[in-house]
């Protein structure tokens, strides 16, 4: 079984995770996470602050001025009051008034910080919230250094971040899929897509894993902070501050990424957006999307007006909708998307595949998820399959069956590997005619003629065209496979008898008769 490590790797943050969770007591999962997440970024920024503010004070002699917020701004810094910041707070950890002071360190960035307006969790003061075991998780908080320089090289509070944001998931169980996307499914849709540069859009964003991801993506390859642009949107509000922390705490601008209760489809923040790259993990299945406000909508002009029973193909369509010209989308679905036949379902699908931009389907492992078990796909979308970048792909889509793939991290839960990762990445990219040579494997993948997937009916499950994986053939005849077996069994079972003997033997010497 592999080590439980949601991405992190750090080696402390297991600990870390542990001694938080024992302070957690008897507060729900879902309260607590918002308490130690605001605690990580103050400590996060105040330790960013206090590098820059120590290097400021040693040029006072060439004028710089380390009380002047300026100062820090132009270098992407956040100021930070004298009341918030982490030295002030960790001198005031045993007082009864904690919960009020960190709440006003709180107000008192906001304030002086607009990108963080409406953002940071402000009920410490709160008389449920047990005032010494607080205390106690400042005094944990205060022991790692996250904000300075070499910390953040290591990108340590991200990581403990998205631990964290692992761990509360794992906690809350199926609330905990509205916020969190497991890493390993988000690496793979990055590294499918490949977001080097323009405009990328999450319209049901959760706490930014796909943002984040494609930061790290663009900074592997040689690129830049900024090389792309993030738009989003996130209903939950909570979620949507989780996501607005864990994007600042790596410098990564979210004036793009909004929230509106009313959610993507009534009220969409992006109208106008034709995005590079759509990379998404909306709801599964979700019945109650208010499609029955939306039945002339524009989205839906191409393809057909979605069932307002399930949000699938409304998700689809919004995400086509928002691609330009040339853009790639890479999403997650149920299963059941894949085939679904129901309330008009079969014939939206079908003419979506007849416009020839679907390129590529994977089919995922099961026990993915934290909050739930339906099994699920990834779908690329691409707008122009002649694109100049690859090869011409009309005409054909790639099915990849990746349901053997993976390793158990615990009794519950399955992760792709990094080797899984790189060779589902590759083989697609193999195939648009990026690197290497393309060649179907029995079992794994195979490229399919529009004609092929019209005979099965307009189906899209790749384990209708992948075929069986080959099996080695045994060529030993049956008879001398069991005179070969049986002869095995008597010799062990003869050194069976000799073992026995000698254990009687060594008790009888000792005074034990069997």
């Amino acid at each position: 079984m592999a080590n439980q490590n949601n991405g992190a790797n750090l080696g402390f943050e297991e600990k870390l995770w542990k001694a938080a969770d024992k302070m957690r007591n008897n507060m729900d999962a879902a309260e607590y996470k918002h308490v130690v997440l605001g605690l990580i970024f103050l400590k996060y920024i105040s330790d960013a602050f206090s590098e820059r503010y120590e290097k400021l004070k040693s040029e006072k002699s060439k004028g710089a001025d380390p009380e002047d917020p300026d100062e820090y701004r132009q270098d992407n810094i956040f100021w930070v009051p004298k009341e918030a910041r982490w030295e002030f707070l960790q001198n005031s950890a045993k007082q009864p008034i904690i919960g009020k002071i960190i709440d006003d360190a709180m107000d008192a960035i906001e304030r002086d910080n607009p990108s963080l307006k409406a953002v940071l969790p402000k009920n410490y003061a709160r008389p449920a919230l047990d005032k010494q075991r607080l205390g106690e998780l400042i005094d944990l908080i205060g022991t790692i250094g996250l904000g300075d320089k070499e910390s953040k090289s290591k990108d340590i509070l991200g990581r403990v971040y998205e631990y964290f944001l692992g761990q509360f998931a794992d906690a809350e169980g199926k609330k905990g899929g509205q916020f969190y996307t497991p890493r390993c499914i988000v690496r793979l849709l990055v590294e499918m897509i490949e977001p080097y540069k323009g405009r990328v859009f999450d319209p049901c964003c959760g706490s930014g894993g796909m943002f984040v991801q494609s930061e790290k993506f663009v900074q592997a390859h040689g690129g830049r902070i900024g090389d792309v642009s993030l738009y989003g949107q996130e209903s939950n509000q909570t979620t949507w501050r989780l996501c607005k922390m864990n994007l600042a705490l790596r410098a990564i601008d979210s004036t793009f990424v909004k929230w509106n209760n009313e959610g993507s489809f009534l009220h969409d923040e992006h109208k106008d957006l034709k995005s590079d790259f759509i990379l998404a993990n909306p709801p599964f299945n979700d019945s109650d999307w208010k499609g029955e406000m939306l039945k002339e909508d524009v989205r839906w002009k191409l393809y057909g007006t979605p069932p307002t029973g399930n949000a699938n193909y409304a998700w689809v369509q919004h995400f086509i909708h928002h691609l330009s010209p040339t853009g790639f989308a890479g999403f997650v679905l149920a299963n059941g998307s894949m085939s679904s036949n129901t309330s008009g379902e079969g014939d939206i699908r079908k003419k979506i595949i007849q416009a020839d931009i679907v390129d590529c389907m994977v089919a995922l492992p099961s026990q993915l998820f934290y909050n739930t078990m339906i099994p699920a796909c990834l779908w690329f979308i691409s707008r122009d399959k002649s694109n100049h970048k690859f090869r011409n792909r009309k005409g054909e889509i790639l099915f990849i069956d990746a349901r053997k793939m993976g390793a158990m991290i615990d009794r519950r839960h399955r992760e792709l590997t990094e080797e899984d990762v790189a060779k589902i990445a590759s083989v697609y990219h193999a195939w648009r005619g990026e690197a290497g040579k393309y060649e179907d494997v029995l079992g794994f993948c195979k490229s399919v003629k529009m004609d092929d997937i019209e005979k099965h009916g307009f189906i899209l499950t790749p384990g209708r065209y992948v075929g069986a994986e080959e099996e080695e053939e045994d060529e030993e005849l049956f008879e001398e496979k069991m005179k070969r077996l049986t002869s095995q069994l008597a010799e062990q079972m003869k050194e069976g008898q000799k073992l026995d003997a000698e254990i009687k033997k060594n008790l009888e010497s000792i005074g034990f008769k069997i």
